[in-house]
């Protein structure tokens, strides 16, 4: 496997293990040549499946690029980039699952908020308001307060079973 820091070819596995779904090893490796060490994915190469664009332009399926958007989202939050990957991993899985041999940009991105919701709120608003593209701060404020509902509904159901927990 080739150095990312020197462009050896010559490095030795440190540790490898498989992801909790089974699906990718992970590689902790380190070069030869500079001691560096890094991590490479080895992963089943799967049939490709086309994305379709809201323009109806079809690309491959690409988590990269979910990936990209997870980081961007999550800048300066308490997010780790382990967790990024989880749920960037997790979103592929279900897109190869169940979608077969296109799905939409639409259906990939409301995959993403799905998670994210329950991962960050302030990613998921970040998120959401490049996915659904946001126009206005009326749009913006509409979605707030869905999330806000939400939290609140789901705060009184967390209550009332504590209650009933404890009787």
């Amino acid at each position: 496997m080739k150095c990312r820091y020197c462009n050896s070819m010559e490095s030795r596995v440190v540790d490898s293990r498989q992801t909790e779904d089974g699906t990718v090893i992970r590689r902790r490796r380190e070069c030869e040549k500079c001691g560096r060490r890094f991590t490479t994915y080895e992963k089943i190469d799967i049939a490709p499946l086309m994305v379709i664009k809201k323009d109806q332009k079809r690309q491959c399926f690409d988590v990269d690029k979910i990936r990209t958007g997870l980081i961007k989202a999550c800048e300066k939050r308490p997010v780790s980039l382990e967790q990024i990957d989880e749920l960037a991993r997790s979103v592929e899985m279900e897109v190869y699952n169940r979608f077969d041999p296109e799905v939409s940009s639409q259906v990939i991105g409301e995959l993403v908020m799905e998670r994210l919701k329950k991962l960050d709120e302030v990613a998921y608003v970040r998120f959401a308001s490049v996915h659904r593209q946001f126009r206005d701060i009326q749009t913006l404020m509409d979605e707030l307060g869905k999330l806000l509902n939400e939290s609140v509904a789901d705060n009184n159901s967390r209550s009332s079973e504590d209650i009933r927990a404890n009787m």
